[in-house]
């Protein structure tokens, strides 16, 4: 393809696409573990109960405070962002946890034990898939070329 005076090849990815592509493949894994987690802290920790209205707002209310405070916080010095997201994600946790629950009434955790478990398990989960399923893709990603 020729755009002014220069070749371009046709199937190459621009590097916007690329970054978009990857920015949206985030947004998901996060969207997608932070589900997991609640649901594994409603069946595991004891004094919580979720119904479907209360699991669809706390994850609404987490991927849209996760998106916004992301944008803040990349824009930090690498060395700074590092250490605010682990903070920042236990933060962001509890302040969805508590929003889904005081929005719909279809969360409720009951008990400070609960309330600390809860938190714990749905970071851990969510910061376990947000780790390891990019590395997977990226894995099938070059096995499969």
């Amino acid at each position: 393809m020729r755009v002014h005076g220069r070749f371009f090849p046709a199937t190459a990815p621009t590097p916007t696409l690329i970054a978009v592509s990857q920015i949206l493949l985030r947004a998901v894994v996060l969207l997608g573990s932070w589900a997991i987690g609640l649901l594994v802290a409603a069946w595991v920790v004891p004094g919580v109960s979720l119904s479907v209205s209360g699991f669809i707002v706390a994850v609404v209310v987490f991927s849209v405070s996760q998106a916004i405070l992301s944008l803040l916080i990349l824009k930090l010095p690498h060395g700074y962002a590092s250490l605010l997201l682990g903070g920042t994600g236990l933060a962001l946790t509890i302040v969805a946890l508590s929003l889904a629950s005081v929005l719909t009434h279809g969360l409720t955790i009951r008990g400070i034990a609960s309330w600390v478990a809860t938190t714990v398990v749905v970071w851990l989960v969510t910061t376990v898939g947000a780790i390891s399923l990019p590395e997977l893709l990226a894995r099938d990603d070059v096995g499969s070329t």
